[in-house]
């Protein structure tokens, strides 16, 4: 049974004059509506949708349902448009209505795709008094964004007094991967995707116009898209995966979340007139590099670069805004924060932030991800080439001597001598020993810039030590004589070289001035000799020293420890445990590729066994083993 328009629009009429007050002008508009809906509601046909509210009021909702908006009866799409501008302008006297208007307002848009700006004021005004309820609404109603919510994002951005409260929200959704719990006045807690936020942002950036409240709110844009990018690599729940499905088709994106998450970060700066920024990182491939979760920090920081280029003051405002996120000790994106903030770190003043970047860089120290210590230390390098009076990093740094990422310990004694520079610099006690303790056992790291760094940082350790701290710190320091002897004949003049000037720093601090003597004087195997002869209980403790030498890829160190073997036996004759250690690592050695070596080890071997008293017949054996070796000697030689 047909129904009567004009019966329908009478009901209507009496009913909203009976809830709402009206004044003249209000009942002037509302005759007009419901005269240009006449016509209109005659002829509607059947398909015109229904109203949210009356779908609420059909499904007996609470909360969005009751009301104002519960009791009014089926509306022409014309007729709601003037409904809601009179309620609005009225004002809303409870917020649970705020999201069944915001809803109406996507329908009506929906139902008349030539509508205009019939509802930009209502709309405004709506999102100026309740911000949250209309933009949460907008984003848990329409997450896809069709062209209805895409005009209304428009509007919202229209005005700086709409357009600030939204971007102050979606950056917040956009980064709370996969989704946004929050209320609504109406109750509802149903989660908003963070997609949405992304798709609405993508939307809104490709508009032909640039929102001026876009600049205030760069940066927090700029750095939650980014970081998007990387947490949403991780595996979709079923229902944001069906939802994304759905925005693929409909708007045709990128085939992942993160490449489009990056597509909308493009579209950010071609908005901001940024887009030689763009191409830049194009021809670098790093926008494919960001989209791979191993590689991704490393992309960041060559995106951190060209902004830094761009705008130093666009930097800082990152730098802000990466603070209160790493303060909140996040997990999955901290990565990728931390690599674009030590990328921007020169840019910042020391005097106001110095305190928090330390405490960051050093929280960061601890973590378990070898990628994080390493982005913490390059931070570090930065900050102590900035403001070298940091000591207090000095015991976090120490424990990262003993990583076994050898990126990490190198950085780590970068640190440190830059640290060392600090002019009055006096070391506490358990930092020495701390230091020390690790600092010599790098001396034979295969990396020549460590050993370099960390004979350097030894001598400094025991020059700056306060002088209570020298007798503790005298056992390492005895440990150390040997491993530096070794290396005052590395085939790395450097490292020989600062081997042999920490050594003589070594032996002044232990007040050994007869060392001193021999090691002014180049006589390095005087010098020897006389650690071993200074007490014979330590020789076996030497010996244990020695042998990794003998193993040594460089020939002159190798050729050392033979020649150290050799002097040691003949202190150890009468210990045969270790005796025959030295015994069997110098016949090992007879077979070595070098020539003198053979030559020596068995020289050396055939002397320790004649002090034995070992049985003719094999020394003659040696012997004539030896003779053999010293005529073939310029042969193999020539060969070489």
């Amino acid at each position: 049974m047909g129904s009567n328009p004009i019966g329908m629009a009478g009901a209507f009429k009496a009913q909203l004059q009976h809830l709402l007050i009206f004044s003249s002008s209000e009942a002037s508009l509302l005759q007009q509506a419901l005269i240009t809906a006449k016509s209109d509601m005659e002829q509607r046909p059947p398909s015109v949708p229904k109203l949210a509210w009356v779908e609420e009021e059909e499904e007996e909702t609470t909360g969005a349902g009751t009301g104002v908006l519960a009791n009014l009866p089926f509306l022409d799409a014309e007729i709601d448009a003037a409904m809601l501008d009179l309620l609005v302008e009225k004002g809303v006297s409870n917020p649970v209505q705020v999201p069944a208007m915001v809803r109406s307002i996507h329908q009506w848009l929906t139902a008349k795709e030539s509508a205009g700006h019939r509802l930009d004021k209502t709309l405004l005004e709506l999102t100026e008094e309740y911000p949250s309820d209309v933009l949460i609404t907008l984003l848990r109603w329409a997450p896809s964004c069709d062209r209805a919510a895409a005009t209304m994002w428009g509007t919202i951005m229209s005005s700086s007094r709409t357009a600030e409260p939204a971007l102050r929200l979606l950056p917040d959704v956009l980064s709370a991967w996969p989704v946004h719990s929050v209320y609504t006045s109406d109750g509802d807690n149903a989660g908003v995707f963070a997609l949405a936020a992304t798709v609405a942002l993508w939307r809104v950036f490709n508009l032909a116009w640039r929102s001026p409240v876009v600049l205030e709110y760069f940066s927090n844009l700029f750095l939650r898209l980014l970081f998007q990018a990387y947490i949403s690599m991780q595996d979709m729940p079923e229902e944001v995966e069906t939802f994304w499905k759905g925005c693929q088709e409909q708007h045709g994106l990128a085939a992942n979340p993160n490449s489009f998450a990056l597509q909308t970060l493009k579209a950010l700066l071609c908005q901001m007139h940024y887009e030689h920024v763009v191409l830049s990182i194009e021809r670098k491939r790093a926008w494919d590099t960001l989209l791979c979760a191993d590689t991704h920090h490393c992309a960041v920081r060559l995106l951190a670069r060209e902004m830094r280029r761009v705008s130093i003051i666009w930097c800082c405002g990152m730098a802000s805004c990466l603070f209160d996120l790493l303060s909140q000790g996040i997990s999955d994106w901290e990565l990728p924060a931390l690599a674009f903030l030590v990328e921007v770190l020169d840019c910042l003043d020391l005097s106001e932030c110095g305190k928090k970047v330390l405490e960051i860089l050093t929280r960061h120290l601890q973590s378990e991800s070898r990628q994080m210590r390493g982005v913490a230390l390059r931070g570090l390098v930065v900050l102590t080439s900035m403001d070298p009076s940091m000591y207090s990093l000095t015991e976090s740094l120490g424990k990262l001597l003993w990583d076994r990422d050898e990126d990490i310990v190198e950085k780590t004694l970068i640190v440190l001598s830059l640290l060392m520079l600090q002019k009055d610099l006096a070391i506490a006690s358990p930092i020495a020993l701390q230091l020390a303790e690790a600092l010599w056992h790098l001396f034979d790291n295969d990396n020549s810039l460590v050993q370099l760094l960390s004979i350097h940082l030894f001598q400094d350790v025991i020059a700056l030590v306060v002088a209570k701290g020298e007798k503790p710190l005298k056992k390492h320091v005895s440990q150390s004589l040997l491993p530096l002897f070794f290396h005052c004949h590395d085939e790395n003049g450097c490292v020989a070289q600062a081997s042999w000037e920490t050594l003589l720093s070594a032996v002044s601090f232990l007040k050994r001035k007869d060392l001193k003597q021999l090691l002014q004087t180049d006589q390095m195997w005087r010098f020897a000799e006389c650690l071993l002869a200074e007490d014979r209980s330590r020789a076996a403790e030497q010996l244990r020293l020695a042998l990794p030498y003998v193993r040594s890829a460089q020939e002159p160190l190798r050729e050392a420890a033979v020649r150290f073997m050799g002097m040691a036996g003949r202190f150890l004759t009468g210990q045969q445990p270790h005796f025959r250690i030295i015994c069997r690592a110098l016949q090992d050695m007879t077979d070595d590729t070098s020539p003198a070596i053979s030559c020596l080890a068995l020289q050396a071997l055939y002397i320790l066994l004649a002090l034995q008293s070992v049985p003719c017949s094999r020394l003659q054996k040696m012997r004539d083993q030896l003779r053999r070796l010293w005529h073939s000697r310029p042969l193999l030689c020539g060969r070489g």
